[in-house]
Protein backbone atom coordinates (compact mmCIF):
# COMPACT_ATOMS: atom_id res chain seq x y z
CA UNK A 1 0.00 0.00 0.00
CA UNK A 2 1.31 3.46 -0.92
CA UNK A 3 2.25 5.63 2.05
CA UNK A 4 0.28 8.83 1.36
CA UNK A 5 1.61 10.47 4.52
CA UNK A 6 5.14 9.99 3.23
CA UNK A 7 4.22 11.50 -0.14
CA UNK A 8 2.45 14.42 1.56
CA UNK A 9 5.49 15.04 3.74
CA UNK A 10 7.73 15.06 0.69
CA UNK A 11 5.49 17.65 -0.96
CA UNK A 12 5.32 18.79 -4.56
CA UNK A 13 8.59 19.08 -6.44
CA UNK A 14 10.57 17.54 -9.26
CA UNK A 15 9.03 14.07 -8.84
CA UNK A 16 5.76 14.68 -6.95
CA UNK A 17 2.56 16.39 -8.14
CA UNK A 18 -0.84 16.82 -6.42
CA UNK A 19 -3.97 17.56 -8.44
CA UNK A 20 -7.56 18.29 -7.54
CA UNK A 21 -9.99 15.87 -9.22
CA UNK A 22 -13.37 15.71 -7.52
CA UNK A 23 -15.50 14.63 -10.48
CA UNK A 24 -13.23 14.81 -13.55
CA UNK A 25 -9.61 14.57 -14.62
CA UNK A 26 -7.60 17.80 -14.44
CA UNK A 27 -7.14 19.43 -17.85
CA UNK A 28 -3.36 19.51 -17.41
CA UNK A 29 -2.94 15.95 -16.07
CA UNK A 30 -1.22 14.63 -19.18
CA UNK A 31 1.06 17.64 -19.38
CA UNK A 32 2.48 16.43 -16.06
CA UNK A 33 2.56 12.81 -17.26
CA UNK A 34 4.45 13.97 -20.35
CA UNK A 35 6.88 16.03 -18.26
CA UNK A 36 7.59 13.12 -15.89
CA UNK A 37 8.17 10.75 -18.84
CA UNK A 38 10.59 13.24 -20.38
CA UNK A 39 12.47 13.93 -17.14
CA UNK A 40 13.07 11.58 -14.17
CA UNK A 41 9.62 10.06 -13.68
CA UNK A 42 7.45 10.81 -10.65
CA UNK A 43 4.30 10.29 -8.61
CA UNK A 44 0.93 11.94 -9.20
CA UNK A 45 -1.86 11.87 -6.61
CA UNK A 46 -5.34 12.94 -7.69
CA UNK A 47 -7.70 14.19 -4.99
CA UNK A 48 -5.22 16.50 -3.22
CA UNK A 49 -5.01 20.22 -3.88
CA UNK A 50 -1.84 22.33 -4.11
CA UNK A 51 -2.04 23.14 -0.40
CA UNK A 52 -1.80 19.43 0.49
CA UNK A 53 -5.45 19.40 1.54
CA UNK A 54 -7.02 15.99 0.87
CA UNK A 55 -10.34 16.68 -0.82
CA UNK A 56 -10.79 13.21 -2.30
CA UNK A 57 -12.58 12.02 -5.42
CA UNK A 58 -16.30 11.36 -5.75
CA UNK A 59 -16.61 7.62 -5.07
CA UNK A 60 -18.97 7.16 -8.01
CA UNK A 61 -16.35 8.63 -10.36
CA UNK A 62 -13.20 6.76 -9.28
CA UNK A 63 -13.51 3.76 -11.62
CA UNK A 64 -14.52 5.98 -14.54
CA UNK A 65 -11.51 8.26 -14.04
CA UNK A 66 -9.14 5.27 -13.80
CA UNK A 67 -10.45 3.92 -17.11
CA UNK A 68 -10.11 7.36 -18.70
CA UNK A 69 -6.45 7.56 -17.58
CA UNK A 70 -5.68 4.12 -19.04
CA UNK A 71 -7.46 4.92 -22.32
CA UNK A 72 -5.88 8.37 -22.72
CA UNK A 73 -2.39 7.06 -21.96
CA UNK A 74 -2.88 4.68 -24.92
CA UNK A 75 -4.22 7.42 -27.18
CA UNK A 76 -1.47 8.93 -29.41
CA UNK A 77 -3.69 11.96 -30.01
CA UNK A 78 -3.30 12.80 -26.31
CA UNK A 79 0.13 11.33 -25.53
CA UNK A 80 2.55 10.56 -28.34
CA UNK A 81 4.24 8.10 -28.26
CA UNK A 82 1.60 6.49 -26.06
CA UNK A 83 2.70 4.99 -22.72
CA UNK A 84 0.36 2.67 -20.85
CA UNK A 85 -0.31 3.84 -17.28
CA UNK A 86 -1.74 1.78 -14.41
CA UNK A 87 -3.73 3.99 -11.99
CA UNK A 88 -4.19 2.72 -8.42
CA UNK A 89 -7.17 3.54 -6.18
CA UNK A 90 -6.24 4.42 -2.60
CA UNK A 91 -8.23 5.37 0.49
CA UNK A 92 -6.94 7.86 3.04
CA UNK A 93 -9.01 9.19 5.94
CA UNK A 94 -12.19 7.82 4.33
CA UNK A 95 -11.51 9.65 1.07
CA UNK A 96 -10.77 8.14 -2.31
CA UNK A 97 -7.57 9.03 -4.15
CA UNK A 98 -5.96 7.94 -7.42
CA UNK A 99 -2.22 7.29 -7.49
CA UNK A 100 -0.10 7.23 -10.65
CA UNK A 101 3.53 6.18 -10.84
CA UNK A 102 5.06 7.53 -14.06
CA UNK A 103 8.53 6.17 -14.89
CA UNK A 104 11.18 7.97 -16.87
CA UNK A 105 10.89 7.02 -20.54
CA UNK A 106 13.57 6.39 -23.17
CA UNK A 107 11.54 8.39 -25.69
CA UNK A 108 10.65 12.04 -26.10
CA UNK A 109 6.89 12.37 -25.52
CA UNK A 110 4.40 15.02 -26.61
CA UNK A 111 1.08 15.97 -25.05
CA UNK A 112 -1.37 17.51 -27.51
CA UNK A 113 1.60 17.86 -29.87
CA UNK A 114 3.59 19.91 -27.32
CA UNK A 115 6.75 18.75 -25.50
CA UNK A 116 6.81 19.27 -21.73
CA UNK A 117 9.68 18.94 -19.27
CA UNK A 118 9.77 19.09 -15.47
CA UNK A 119 11.48 21.34 -12.94
CA UNK A 120 11.02 21.83 -9.19
CA UNK A 121 8.54 24.59 -10.06
CA UNK A 122 6.32 22.33 -12.17
CA UNK A 123 5.78 21.53 -15.85
CA UNK A 124 6.97 23.76 -18.66
CA UNK A 125 6.74 23.58 -22.43
CA UNK A 126 9.90 23.25 -24.53
CA UNK A 127 9.60 25.78 -27.35
CA UNK A 128 13.07 26.26 -28.81
CA UNK A 129 15.03 23.88 -31.03
CA UNK A 130 17.93 24.03 -28.59
CA UNK A 131 15.77 22.89 -25.66
CA UNK A 132 14.33 20.01 -27.69
CA UNK A 133 17.78 18.99 -28.98
CA UNK A 134 19.13 18.88 -25.41
CA UNK A 135 16.25 16.61 -24.36
CA UNK A 136 17.01 14.17 -27.21
CA UNK A 137 20.69 14.19 -26.23
CA UNK A 138 19.82 13.37 -22.62
CA UNK A 139 17.62 10.45 -23.68
CA UNK A 140 20.30 9.03 -25.98
CA UNK A 141 22.88 9.03 -23.19
CA UNK A 142 20.49 7.41 -20.70
CA UNK A 143 19.08 4.56 -22.81
CA UNK A 144 21.30 2.45 -25.06
CA UNK A 145 18.25 0.75 -26.61
CA UNK A 146 17.73 4.04 -28.50
CA UNK A 147 20.89 3.52 -30.56
CA UNK A 148 19.88 3.96 -34.21
CA UNK A 149 21.05 1.57 -36.95
CA UNK A 150 20.40 3.55 -40.18
CA UNK A 151 21.04 0.51 -42.41
CA UNK A 152 18.79 -1.88 -40.50
CA UNK A 153 15.74 -2.75 -42.63
CA UNK A 154 12.61 -4.85 -42.19
CA UNK A 155 14.19 -7.48 -44.46
CA UNK A 156 16.70 -8.09 -41.64
CA UNK A 157 13.91 -9.23 -39.30
CA UNK A 158 12.85 -12.86 -38.83
CA UNK A 159 10.09 -13.46 -41.42
CA UNK A 160 6.64 -13.20 -39.85
CA UNK A 161 7.85 -12.15 -36.38
CA UNK A 162 6.36 -8.64 -36.50
CA UNK A 163 3.01 -10.05 -37.63
CA UNK A 164 3.18 -12.70 -34.87
CA UNK A 165 3.98 -10.05 -32.24
CA UNK A 166 1.16 -7.77 -33.33
CA UNK A 167 -1.35 -10.67 -33.35
CA UNK A 168 -0.40 -11.56 -29.78
CA UNK A 169 -0.83 -7.91 -28.71
CA UNK A 170 -4.23 -7.79 -30.40
CA UNK A 171 -5.35 -10.96 -28.60
CA UNK A 172 -3.97 -9.73 -25.27
CA UNK A 173 -5.19 -6.12 -25.62
CA UNK A 174 -8.01 -6.04 -28.13
CA UNK A 175 -8.68 -2.32 -27.62
CA UNK A 176 -5.06 -1.17 -27.86
CA UNK A 177 -4.47 1.83 -30.13
CA UNK A 178 -1.54 0.04 -31.81
CA UNK A 179 -3.93 -2.47 -33.38
CA UNK A 180 -5.21 0.10 -35.88
CA UNK A 181 -1.77 1.23 -37.05
CA UNK A 182 0.19 0.17 -40.10
CA UNK A 183 3.51 -1.57 -39.43
CA UNK A 184 5.47 1.62 -40.12
CA UNK A 185 3.22 3.60 -37.74
CA UNK A 186 3.56 0.83 -35.13
CA UNK A 187 7.37 1.00 -35.31
CA UNK A 188 7.39 4.77 -34.76
CA UNK A 189 4.71 4.84 -32.03
CA UNK A 190 6.35 2.02 -30.04
CA UNK A 191 9.76 3.72 -30.22
CA UNK A 192 11.37 1.04 -32.40
CA UNK A 193 11.98 3.50 -35.25
CA UNK A 194 13.32 6.91 -34.27
CA UNK A 195 14.45 10.21 -35.64
CA UNK A 196 17.43 11.68 -33.80
CA UNK A 197 17.26 15.45 -34.19
CA UNK A 198 20.61 15.96 -32.45
CA UNK A 199 22.51 13.87 -35.03
CA UNK A 200 20.12 14.29 -37.97
CA UNK A 201 19.61 10.56 -38.59
CA UNK A 202 16.75 8.11 -38.44
CA UNK A 203 16.17 4.37 -38.52
CA UNK A 204 15.35 1.24 -36.57
CA UNK A 205 16.82 1.09 -33.07
CA UNK A 206 18.72 -1.48 -31.05
CA UNK A 207 15.42 -2.42 -29.37
CA UNK A 208 13.91 -3.31 -32.78
CA UNK A 209 17.01 -5.30 -33.70
CA UNK A 210 16.92 -7.28 -30.45
CA UNK A 211 13.18 -7.92 -30.58
CA UNK A 212 12.86 -8.94 -34.24
CA UNK A 213 16.31 -9.39 -35.84
CA UNK A 214 17.61 -12.53 -37.51
CA UNK A 215 20.38 -14.28 -35.57
CA UNK A 216 23.21 -13.35 -37.94
CA UNK A 217 22.10 -9.70 -38.10
CA UNK A 218 22.03 -9.41 -34.30
CA UNK A 219 25.49 -11.01 -34.08
CA UNK A 220 26.92 -8.64 -36.70
CA UNK A 221 25.77 -5.60 -34.70
CA UNK A 222 26.11 -6.95 -31.12
CA UNK A 223 28.66 -9.82 -31.38
CA UNK A 224 28.84 -10.36 -27.61
CA UNK A 225 25.08 -10.96 -27.29
CA UNK A 226 24.17 -14.42 -25.99
CA UNK A 227 22.32 -16.10 -23.15
CA UNK A 228 23.68 -19.28 -21.58
CA UNK A 229 20.98 -21.55 -20.14
CA UNK A 230 22.67 -24.27 -18.07
CA UNK A 231 21.59 -27.24 -15.96
CA UNK A 232 24.12 -27.91 -13.16
CA UNK A 233 22.69 -30.53 -10.86
CA UNK A 234 25.33 -33.28 -11.23
CA UNK A 235 28.22 -31.76 -13.13
CA UNK A 236 28.80 -28.49 -11.25
CA UNK A 237 32.03 -27.62 -13.09
CA UNK A 238 30.45 -27.76 -16.54
CA UNK A 239 26.81 -28.67 -17.10
CA UNK A 240 24.32 -31.53 -17.54
CA UNK A 241 22.40 -29.70 -20.26
CA UNK A 242 22.91 -26.44 -22.14
CA UNK A 243 21.03 -24.09 -24.45
CA UNK A 244 23.20 -21.42 -26.11
CA UNK A 245 20.69 -18.72 -27.09
CA UNK A 246 21.64 -16.07 -29.66
CA UNK A 247 18.27 -15.35 -31.23
CA UNK A 248 15.89 -12.38 -30.93
CA UNK A 249 14.26 -11.67 -27.56
CA UNK A 250 10.77 -12.86 -28.55
CA UNK A 251 12.11 -16.32 -29.43
CA UNK A 252 14.64 -16.23 -26.56
CA UNK A 253 11.77 -15.92 -24.09
CA UNK A 254 10.15 -19.07 -25.50
CA UNK A 255 13.44 -21.00 -25.46
CA UNK A 256 14.14 -20.09 -21.82
CA UNK A 257 10.61 -21.01 -20.73
CA UNK A 258 10.94 -24.36 -22.56
CA UNK A 259 14.29 -24.99 -20.85
CA UNK A 260 12.66 -24.25 -17.49
CA UNK A 261 9.71 -26.58 -18.16
CA UNK A 262 12.14 -29.32 -19.21
CA UNK A 263 14.18 -29.25 -15.99
CA UNK A 264 11.91 -27.89 -13.24
CA UNK A 265 8.86 -29.69 -11.88
CA UNK A 266 5.55 -27.99 -11.19
CA UNK A 267 3.06 -28.56 -8.39
CA UNK A 268 -0.68 -28.33 -7.92
CA UNK A 269 -1.70 -24.89 -6.61
CA UNK A 270 -5.02 -23.09 -6.36
CA UNK A 271 -5.33 -19.32 -6.23
CA UNK A 272 -8.91 -18.92 -5.11
CA UNK A 273 -10.73 -21.40 -7.35
CA UNK A 274 -8.28 -21.14 -10.26
CA UNK A 275 -5.36 -23.51 -10.74
CA UNK A 276 -2.13 -21.76 -11.73
CA UNK A 277 1.35 -23.00 -12.55
CA UNK A 278 3.66 -21.80 -9.78
CA UNK A 279 6.69 -22.60 -11.89
CA UNK A 280 5.44 -20.45 -14.77
CA UNK A 281 4.23 -17.65 -12.47
CA UNK A 282 7.72 -17.33 -10.95
CA UNK A 283 9.99 -17.96 -13.91
CA UNK A 284 8.11 -15.98 -16.51
CA UNK A 285 8.91 -12.99 -14.29
CA UNK A 286 12.57 -14.00 -13.88
CA UNK A 287 13.05 -14.59 -17.61
CA UNK A 288 11.21 -11.43 -18.66
CA UNK A 289 13.33 -9.45 -16.17
CA UNK A 290 16.53 -10.89 -17.69
CA UNK A 291 15.57 -9.90 -21.21
CA UNK A 292 13.94 -6.55 -20.51
CA UNK A 293 16.45 -4.97 -18.12
CA UNK A 294 19.78 -6.17 -19.51
CA UNK A 295 22.35 -3.55 -20.56
CA UNK A 296 23.06 -4.82 -24.08
CA UNK A 297 26.10 -2.62 -24.74
CA UNK A 298 27.95 -4.49 -21.96
CA UNK A 299 29.77 -7.65 -23.07
CA UNK A 300 29.21 -9.49 -19.78
CA UNK A 301 27.54 -12.82 -20.70
CA UNK A 302 23.99 -13.34 -19.50
CA UNK A 303 23.32 -16.65 -17.74
CA UNK A 304 20.35 -18.68 -16.50
CA UNK A 305 21.57 -21.59 -14.35
CA UNK A 306 19.48 -24.30 -12.68
CA UNK A 307 21.17 -25.89 -9.64
CA UNK A 308 19.84 -28.53 -7.24
CA UNK A 309 18.52 -25.97 -4.79
CA UNK A 310 18.05 -22.74 -6.76
CA UNK A 311 17.98 -20.93 -10.09
CA UNK A 312 20.54 -18.15 -10.50
CA UNK A 313 20.60 -15.50 -13.21
CA UNK A 314 23.28 -12.90 -13.96
CA UNK A 315 22.92 -9.93 -16.27
CA UNK A 316 24.89 -6.87 -17.25
CA UNK A 317 23.11 -3.92 -15.67
CA UNK A 318 23.04 -0.14 -15.50
CA UNK A 319 22.17 0.22 -11.78
CA UNK A 320 19.93 2.98 -10.47
CA UNK A 321 21.20 2.24 -6.95
CA UNK A 322 23.30 -0.46 -5.28
CA UNK A 323 21.74 -3.08 -3.02
CA UNK A 324 19.01 -5.63 -2.47
CA UNK A 325 15.50 -5.15 -3.88
CA UNK A 326 12.51 -5.97 -1.67
CA UNK A 327 8.81 -5.71 -2.57
CA UNK A 328 7.40 -2.26 -1.85
CA UNK A 329 10.80 -0.85 -0.87
CA UNK A 330 12.03 0.43 -4.23
CA UNK A 331 10.73 2.48 -7.11
CA UNK A 332 10.93 0.52 -10.40
CA UNK A 333 13.08 2.08 -13.11
CA UNK A 334 12.89 0.82 -16.72
CA UNK A 335 16.32 0.00 -18.20
CA UNK A 336 14.89 -0.61 -21.72
CA UNK A 337 11.39 0.92 -21.70
CA UNK A 338 10.63 0.20 -25.38
CA UNK A 339 11.50 -3.49 -25.05
CA UNK A 340 9.59 -3.61 -21.74
CA UNK A 341 6.52 -2.05 -23.34
CA UNK A 342 6.41 -4.67 -26.12
CA UNK A 343 6.70 -7.49 -23.58
CA UNK A 344 3.96 -5.96 -21.41
CA UNK A 345 1.55 -5.50 -24.32
CA UNK A 346 2.16 -9.12 -25.39
CA UNK A 347 1.33 -10.31 -21.87
CA UNK A 348 4.84 -11.73 -21.33
CA UNK A 349 5.44 -9.47 -18.34
CA UNK A 350 3.40 -7.48 -15.87
CA UNK A 351 3.37 -3.82 -14.93
CA UNK A 352 6.80 -2.40 -14.15
CA UNK A 353 7.94 -3.42 -10.66
CA UNK A 354 5.46 -6.27 -10.13
CA UNK A 355 7.95 -9.00 -11.08
CA UNK A 356 9.80 -8.85 -7.75
CA UNK A 357 6.50 -8.86 -5.85
CA UNK A 358 5.18 -11.89 -7.74
CA UNK A 359 8.35 -13.92 -7.21
CA UNK A 360 8.23 -13.27 -3.45
CA UNK A 361 4.49 -14.01 -3.46
CA UNK A 362 4.73 -17.48 -5.02
CA UNK A 363 8.18 -18.72 -3.98
CA UNK A 364 7.21 -20.01 -0.54
CA UNK A 365 4.34 -22.04 -2.01
CA UNK A 366 6.58 -23.43 -4.78
CA UNK A 367 9.69 -24.38 -2.84
CA UNK A 368 8.91 -23.93 0.86
CA UNK A 369 11.69 -21.35 0.88
CA UNK A 370 11.62 -17.56 0.52
CA UNK A 371 15.37 -16.87 0.57
CA UNK A 372 15.25 -14.80 -2.60
CA UNK A 373 17.97 -12.44 -3.83
CA UNK A 374 17.47 -9.55 -6.25
CA UNK A 375 20.81 -7.74 -6.15
CA UNK A 376 21.07 -4.43 -8.04
CA UNK A 377 24.67 -3.72 -9.06
CA UNK A 378 26.76 -3.46 -12.24
CA UNK A 379 25.89 -7.13 -12.58
CA UNK A 380 22.27 -7.83 -11.63
CA UNK A 381 22.05 -11.13 -9.73
CA UNK A 382 18.87 -13.03 -9.03
CA UNK A 383 18.67 -16.21 -6.91
CA UNK A 384 15.37 -18.05 -6.51
CA UNK A 385 15.09 -21.24 -4.41
CA UNK A 386 13.53 -24.35 -5.93
CA UNK A 387 13.61 -26.50 -2.80
CA UNK A 388 13.33 -26.02 0.94
CA UNK A 389 16.51 -24.86 2.65
CA UNK A 390 18.24 -27.42 4.91
CA UNK A 391 18.95 -25.71 8.20
CA UNK A 392 22.20 -27.66 8.63
CA UNK A 393 23.95 -30.39 6.66
CA UNK A 394 23.24 -32.97 9.38
CA UNK A 395 19.57 -32.19 9.91
CA UNK A 396 17.05 -33.96 7.73
CA UNK A 397 14.22 -32.28 5.83
CA UNK A 398 11.81 -33.63 8.45
CA UNK A 399 13.47 -31.64 11.21
CA UNK A 400 11.13 -30.71 14.02
CA UNK A 401 9.98 -27.19 14.72
CA UNK A 402 11.90 -27.07 18.02
CA UNK A 403 15.19 -27.98 16.36
CA UNK A 404 14.60 -25.30 13.71
CA UNK A 405 14.05 -22.70 16.44
CA UNK A 406 17.29 -23.78 18.17
CA UNK A 407 19.26 -23.50 14.93
CA UNK A 408 17.83 -20.01 14.34
CA UNK A 409 18.68 -18.96 17.91
CA UNK A 410 22.25 -20.23 17.49
CA UNK A 411 22.58 -18.30 14.26
CA UNK A 412 21.36 -15.10 15.95
CA UNK A 413 23.99 -15.52 18.66
CA UNK A 414 26.72 -16.01 16.07
CA UNK A 415 25.58 -12.87 14.24
CA UNK A 416 25.78 -10.90 17.51
CA UNK A 417 29.34 -12.11 18.07
CA UNK A 418 30.37 -11.25 14.51
CA UNK A 419 28.86 -7.76 14.82
CA UNK A 420 30.66 -7.26 18.16
CA UNK A 421 33.96 -8.10 16.48
CA UNK A 422 33.29 -6.15 13.25
CA UNK A 423 30.59 -3.44 13.64
CA UNK A 424 30.80 -2.56 9.92
CA UNK A 425 30.29 -6.13 8.73
CA UNK A 426 27.96 -6.41 5.71
CA UNK A 427 25.01 -8.68 4.93
CA UNK A 428 27.09 -10.44 2.27
CA UNK A 429 29.98 -11.06 4.66
CA UNK A 430 27.60 -12.53 7.26
CA UNK A 431 25.95 -14.65 4.57
CA UNK A 432 29.33 -16.17 3.59
CA UNK A 433 30.46 -16.73 7.18
CA UNK A 434 27.25 -18.49 8.21
CA UNK A 435 26.75 -20.19 4.83
CA UNK A 436 23.12 -19.11 4.52
CA UNK A 437 21.26 -16.97 2.02
CA UNK A 438 21.48 -13.19 2.23
CA UNK A 439 17.70 -13.04 2.77
CA UNK A 440 18.10 -15.26 5.85
CA UNK A 441 20.64 -12.80 7.27
CA UNK A 442 18.30 -9.91 6.49
CA UNK A 443 15.45 -11.57 8.42
CA UNK A 444 17.78 -12.41 11.34
CA UNK A 445 18.98 -8.81 11.53
CA UNK A 446 15.36 -7.63 11.59
CA UNK A 447 14.67 -10.03 14.49
CA UNK A 448 17.67 -8.73 16.43
CA UNK A 449 16.54 -5.14 15.88
CA UNK A 450 13.00 -5.96 17.08
CA UNK A 451 14.52 -7.64 20.14
CA UNK A 452 16.50 -4.38 20.64
CA UNK A 453 19.75 -6.33 20.78
CA UNK A 454 21.33 -4.24 18.01
CA UNK A 455 20.77 -0.90 16.33
CA UNK A 456 22.06 0.78 13.22
CA UNK A 457 24.19 3.89 13.60
CA UNK A 458 24.40 6.07 10.51
CA UNK A 459 23.21 5.26 6.97
CA UNK A 460 23.01 1.78 5.44
CA UNK A 461 26.09 2.55 3.41
CA UNK A 462 28.90 3.94 5.55
CA UNK A 463 27.26 3.31 8.94
CA UNK A 464 27.83 0.51 11.45
CA UNK A 465 26.05 -1.82 13.87
CA UNK A 466 26.02 -1.35 17.62
CA UNK A 467 25.28 -4.19 20.06
CA UNK A 468 23.10 -3.02 22.94
CA UNK A 469 24.31 -4.06 26.38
Amino acid sequence: MRDINKILKKGEGLTVEFKKATNKLPDNLFETVCAFLNRNGGEIVLGINDNKKIEGINEDKVNTLCKQISNLSNNPQKLNPSFLLFPETLEHKNKKLIYLFVPSSSQVHRCNNKIFDRSVDGDYELKTNEQIKNLYNRKNILYSENLIYPYLKEEHFVPGIVEKTRKIIKINRSQHSWNNLSDSEFFVTSGLYRTDLSENKEGFTMSALLLFGRDEIIQSAIPHYKIDALLRKKNLDRYDDRENIRCNLIDAYDKLMTFTEKHLSDKFYLEGTQRISLRDAIFREIIANMLIHREYTNAFPSSFIIYNNMVETKNANKPVFIGQLFPGKFEPFPKNPNIAQIFTQMGLSEELGTGVTNVFKYSQAYSGNSNIVFEENDIFICKVPIKAENVTENVTENVTENVTENVTENRLNIILKEISKSPDISYDQLSKKLKVARMTIYRDIEKLKKQKKIKRVGPDKGGYWKVNE
